[in-house]
């Protein structure tokens, strides 16, 4: 076949000029072993691109990049609050309502606004909230606990709200964090599409993170509505669920002290 019939190159290696440079990833693995310089700049440049690739489709890219545009995701939140109400206004015409009409002219926006608050979370992270209150403390090597912190999310499967209150307990290890941020944390992640197992699980990784303490606990009750207004409709059921690390799952008298404080007993 004559040079002229020959198939361009791919866009990964257009700036090659020599035909016998490998194309893919493949060939290189496919040759004798030994790269050329030129080589190894195109396997390199190749592996670039793969581990960009997976971090995409993995969600690891952040909303302001380039990939959210190629996708359509808005990247400000005149965008955001445009297009929800946007769709907000299709699914009340969806279910036979008048989006136009007087009571829900201004529905479409106010429920696009409450939505990005309630989800307001994902713009947040528990580094950001804690603004370096973590303090020095040698002294006090018991259990702290926060009681009844009050939590509203949103459950992932339906999009409807959980409510209910968060406990949270930990012991020292050389450093302390000030009370408010327990539930500032708490919030960052509460305030995201959920899963209740995720929430504790979330909020326990967290505190580990910011301050390595000797054990750490957290217990989340609530009411979910996706049980209560739909399917088994179940009023009066609540949800509970656990996570422990360090001492507070190593020790059992000390994790039974963590449940006997939250649940107001004291042996």
């Amino acid at each position: 076949m004559s040079s002229g019939s020959q198939s361009p190159l791919p866009a990964e290696v257009s700036s090659v000029s020599t035909t016998s440079t490998p194309k893919t990833e493949r060939d290189l693995v496919d040759s004798d072993g030994t790269l050329s310089c030129e080589e190894e700049r195109l396997w390199l440049e190749l592996s670039r691109k793969k581990r960009r690739t997976l971090e995409m489709f993995e969600g690891k890219e952040k909303c302001s990049s380039n990939f959210c545009h190629e996708v359509g995701q808005p990247s400000s939140d005149e965008e955001k609050l445009e297009q929800m109400t946007s769709a907000c206004k299709t699914i009340l015409k969806c279910i036979g309502e008048d989006p136009n009409r007087e009571g829900l002219i201004k529905t479409p926006e106010r429920w696009a606004k409450a939505l990005l608050f309630m989800t307001s979370g994902y713009s947040l992270s528990a580094e950001k909230v804690l603004n370096n209150a973590v303090f020095t403390e040698d002294s006090h090597k018991e259990i702290v606990v926060v009681k009844n912190i009050n939590i509203h999310s949103m459950c992932e499967h339906h999009m409807l709200p959980f409510t209910g209150r968060i406990h949270v307990g930990y012991i020292p290890n050389g450093k302390i964090i000030g009370l408010s941020k327990i539930a500032r944390i708490a919030e960052v992640y509460a305030r995201r599409l959920q899963v209740q197992e995720r929430l504790t699980r979330q909020i326990v990784d967290a505190i580990v993170e910011a301050l390595q303490p000797l054990g750490v606990g957290v217990v989340i009750e609530s009411s979910h509505f996706c049980m209560v207004m739909r399917g088994v409709q179940q009023v009066g059921a609540k949800t509970v669920t656990s996570c422990v690390r360090g001492c507070f799952e190593s020790n059992q008298k000390t994790r039974a002290e963590f449940f006997n404080i939250i649940n107001g007993r004291r042996d």
